[in-house]
């Protein structure tokens, strides 16, 4: 009997990475399983962290479960596309849209998915931000584009730097994504930097694909301001869900909002509207969670007030860190990370995905290297900030004590 052929993984993948659940979770997995406790902060998942889903959102969704068995439409039941509609009516300044210009996913990343796979063909260019949430460069391959990464200026908040932006543009460029608030490191997007970024896609005629699924998790009065609302004459996809502001990740539900001017863009929406069809339909019985979320009590707003339990988990958070000699970190101002600074002349890190190996090792925490997110340098680490305050200033202070004494 001949040996069977070798199978190795499509050329498609080489350049695929998705750190947040990468190799340490794989041995963090190993760990647990030898009967170790190991504190995950690597994911944003709230319900790990007793954070339950609305009352209102489950109930709703469990009633329409025994008539949610069959497919709906491919863009989503148009209750909840209606749902979404009325939301951003409420945005000021946010353009019109119709029940048509909305689409719902299982989860923003499956339509980020599905946007490269219709955008993009082999050698187009998107930029990207760095840091980014990593998923946004893995299927920019995926597709067959290349990923150009423009940085955020740490020194000035975090704020994406205008001009790097600008530099990178190219005849290959079609689309600039933009991550607001932005994970990883919690920064939220001024006014006059936002203006900037549509400036420059108005000048390159550049798709803006704007990531907005913090929008409703700020602290401190920061204000989001949705990109489409700053480029009613441009191309723009608006993408948000209810993982992160409703805390229900695991329902799997998204939306993708289409607005600006179409008529130059018909190739492309048709092959979105293709790519909806060949999956029948996002998961039914978590669509008819949007109508209940979105009427019903925001209760995110007790959770980022001065005193609740997110607000005041940031602050542990960021205050910690900054303790911690030869570490600083920028005060995020908006969804639940801190992204911290590891002083490369206290810190001489030359290679971050081993110093994330053994923190779990040595103290049975996961974090995920700043290089996860298309980083640079090898000096900044990702913290997930949902753990309970005690929990939180825990894994914190044993940080700063593995740090005080590692080296590479």
């Amino acid at each position: 009997m001949n040996s069977p052929r070798p199978l190795d993984q499509s050329s498609k993948l080489r350049n695929v990475l998705y750190e947040i659940r990468g190799a340490a979770l794989a041995e963090a997995t190993r760990l647990e399983a030898d009967g170790h406790t190991i504190l995950k902060l690597n994911t944003g998942n709230p319900a790990i962290f007793g954070f339950e889903a609305p009352y209102q959102i489950v109930r709703d969704m469990l009633r329409a479960v025994p008539a949610a068995h069959g497919y709906s439409d491919s863009r989503g039941i148009v209750e909840a596309r209606r749902a979404i509609v009325s939301r951003y009516e409420n945005e000021p300044g946010f353009p019109r849209v119709d029940v048509d210009d909305v689409y719902l996913g299982n989860g923003v990343s499956e339509l980020i998915t599905m946007t490269m796979q219709a955008l993009l063909d082999d050698g187009d260019e998107v930029l990207i931000p760095a840091p980014d949430y990593p998923l946004w460069t893995a299927m920019t391959s995926l597709a067959g584009g290349t990923p150009v990464h423009y940085l955020a200026d740490e020194d000035n908040a975090w704020q994406p730097d205008l001009e790097d932006i600008r530099a990178k543009v190219t005849p290959r460029t079609k689309a600039i994504v933009v991550i607001n608030p932005n994970n990883p490191t919690g920064a939220v997007y001024s006014r006059e930097v936002l203006e900037g970024i549509v400036e420059i896609a108005r000048e390159n005629s550049l798709l803006l694909l704007s990531d907005e699924i913090y929008d409703r998790i700020l602290f401190d009065g920061a204000t989001h301001i949705p990109t489409a609302s700053l480029a009613p004459d441009l191309l723009c996809l608006t993408f948000n869900g209810l993982s992160k502001t409703y805390r229900v990740a695991g329902y799997r539900s998204g939306w993708m909002v289409i607005t600006g001017p179409k008529g130059h863009a018909g190739g492309f929406l048709e092959g979105i509207q293709v790519l909806a069809s060949t999956r029948l339909c996002p998961n039914v019985p978590a669509q008819h969670a949007v109508l209940a979320a979105l009427t019903g009590t925001q209760s995110i707003d007790a959770l980022i007030a001065a005193d609740g339990r997110l607000h005041d988990q940031r602050d542990v958070a960021w205050e910690g860190l900054n303790a911690i000699p030869g570490v600083s970190c920028v005060q995020p101002q908006g969804a639940l990370y801190a992204f911290p600074r590891l002083d490369p002349n206290v810190h001489e890190i030359h290679d971050d995905k081993q110093l994330i190996y053994d923190l779990l090792v040595a103290e049975k925490i996961l974090l995920v290297e700043g290089t996860g997110f298309n980083w640079p340098t090898p000096d900044h680490l990702r913290v997930v900030t949902l753990p309970e305050k005690r929990v939180l200033a825990e894994a914190v202070e044993r940080l700063g004590n593995f740090l005080a004494s590692y080296r590479q």
